[in-house]
């Protein structure tokens, strides 16, 4: 049973437990330094808790999780089978948590790229907002070991996907956020179509589109230094078409 069902007391000011949903294939080197500095945040907040979805990676990324489920308490692991992809991670984690009666569910990276220390101050704007961004492109957020090149990409397409869609927040892509449970039920997550790294920007442009309140809080991004990212150039250009069909003929 979940913290959310035997402990209903709010974490921070006024919040319900919070579930935060951690995507991995072949993660299985970066999940245990994950599981303590996350579980280090979790000794100040008990409210917290972690679940891994793991798409059956082949390096063992699951058996890693259930080892590390008896060092800490409120790790959980949601083993997917059928096709792969983020935006179906994202999914089944999303609905885990709704289905567990968790006030707050997020999303963060399992590379150690989203690092757990930022959640206080996350949590802190969610008083007053819906849903919470950890943000690369605010003051005092950026990026650590990336390149020039790579900084400047990514800017222009948040931008240019913010544009496209009229959601007014700085980094749409980012993968670390905060959403109260009553603003992801009231858009209905049946709606979203995308699979891939578009996921993030279709839901959060459902979202503002239903009346939620947005924030962004800054953050440190750091670039993985172990496994390999599976963003690769296809991912990107699907990306791209899948916002324009979205902006223009899908959620018209």
């Amino acid at each position: 049973m979940s913290l959310a069902a035997e402990h209903p007391q709010p974490l921070v000011g006024g919040h319900a437990p919070t579930l935060m949903v951690v995507p991995t294939y072949n993660e299985s080197a970066n999940l245990p330094e994950l599981a303590q500095r996350f579980f280090d945040e979790k000794e100040r907040y008990p409210g917290l808790e972690l679940l891994v979805v793991d798409d059956r990676s082949p390096d063992g990324t699951g058996k890693v999780c259930r080892e590390l489920q008896g060092r800490f308490s409120g790790l959980h692991l949601l083993e997917r089978d059928g096709p792969r992809g983020l935006g179906r991670a994202y999914l089944a984690g999303l609905r885990w948590g709704l289905e567990r009666g968790f006030g707050v569910v997020g999303t963060m990276d399992a590379d150690l790229s989203h690092d757990p220390r930022h959640l206080p101050a996350m949590l802190a704007r969610l008083l007053d907002a819906d849903v919470v961004i950890g943000s690369r492109y605010v003051r005092d957020g950026g990026t650590v070991n990336w390149r020039l090149r790579r900084i400047v990409l990514s800017w222009l397409a948040n931008r240019f996907a913010a544009f496209l869609l009229g959601v007014p927040v700085h980094d749409m892509t980012s993968g670390y956020r905060l959403y109260r449970a009553a603003a992801l039920q009231r858009i209905g997550l049946d709606r979203i179509t995308s699979t891939g790294y578009s996921f993030l920007a279709e839901l959060l442009f459902l979202l503002y589109r239903s009346g939620a309140r947005l924030a962004e809080s800054p953050i440190l991004f750091v670039d993985r230094t172990l496994g390999k990212s599976k963003l690769g150039g296809r991912e990107i250009y699907l990306g791209a078409l899948h916002l324009l069909r979205m902006r223009f003929f899908v959620h018209r």
